[in-house]
């Protein structure tokens, strides 16, 4: 199967698919595909990467990715399994004009946000109650639940996924090229990273690749792998308080304490001290 562009499985007439990952990792390939995936995670914890964002996933966490938007889960290595319910649909499967009916209205939202991806961070009982036994449904009752988790999400605030709208599918080569880069940066981004080693991955001098990166994500390419490292450190101020900042720095791949907070701060706006104290908090 190719990884661009990706196939979702279904079954002859089948306009809604359900889906449940559950292993040590979800499919971490970057990927896109043309049905919107509402997703909720069960268990595990990691990173997701959408269109040019990174953010941390845990459970309790509900997104919704829009239409052949590139995106991973990137479970964290650990023995526990990570476990999460899908839905699957294009916008079209119930007619072309169907979401536009006035009696739809209430889910228009949900619409009008979804080209950047959106999230709800948090652990809402609501939406984990509607994606309870979801599997069970006949097909009339998934249908019904996926338009009741479609108003939750246009009546609940959500945070975007992404700040830069994918509307067109992926070259089979530019995808692979921008898959090679993901796996790279996510296997190594604690260690020194070399615009070098990954130009020659692509085939590509340093030069073509900041200008490919940046075409397709809207961001370079460096404050893409800042962004990787700083999620991870974010997960482990909150996971591993007893770790010195010095400690965190060295493992999310930055060589002086130093670095870590001027870039800490121009990522999320507050020292790593500030972020530990107050998701604690939460």
């Amino acid at each position: 199967m190719k990884i661009y562009p990706f196939k979702i499985p279904k079954k002859p007439q089948e306009n809604i698919v359900v889906q449940e990952d559950h292993d040590l990792s979800f499919f971490d390939k970057l990927h896109q595909h043309e049905e919107i995936q509402i997703s909720h995670i069960l268990e595990g914890r990691g990173k997701l990467v959408v269109g040019n964002k990174v953010h941390r996933f845990e459970p309790g966490d509900t997104f919704a990715i829009g239409s052949n938007i590139p995106h991973l889960f990137k479970s964290r290595v650990s023995n526990t399994k990570s476990r999460m319910l899908s839905l699957f649909f294009l916008p079209n499967a119930f007619g072309e004009n169907f979401f536009d009916l006035p009696e739809m209205k209430q889910v228009a939202p949900f619409f009008d946000k979804i080209n950047f991806g959106i999230s709800l961070k948090s652990a809402n009982s609501a939406i984990y109650e509607k994606f309870k036994m979801i599997k069970s449904l006949n097909k009339y009752e998934l249908f019904l639940r996926l338009l009741d988790i479609l108003k939750s999400f246009s009546a609940t605030d959500s945070l975007p996924l992404s700040n830069y709208p994918y509307q067109k599918s992926l070259s089979n080569d530019h995808g692979k090229r921008l898959q090679l880069i993901f796996d790279h940066v996510m296997k190594n981004f604690q260690d020194e990273i070399k615009l070098k080693t990954i130009a020659d991955l692509i085939h590509m001098s340093p030069n073509a690749l900041c200008r490919f990166f940046k075409q397709r994500s809207n961001k370079s390419f460096f404050t893409f792998v800042t962004e990787v490292r700083i999620e991870h450190a974010c997960q482990l101020l909150l996971e591993k308080k007893e770790m010195s900042k010095a400690e965190i720095a060295l493992l999310s791949g930055f060589n002086t304490i130093s670095n870590f907070n001027k870039h800490f701060k121009s990522v999320k706006g507050i020292s790593p001290s500030k972020y530990q104290e107050r998701m604690s908090l939460n």
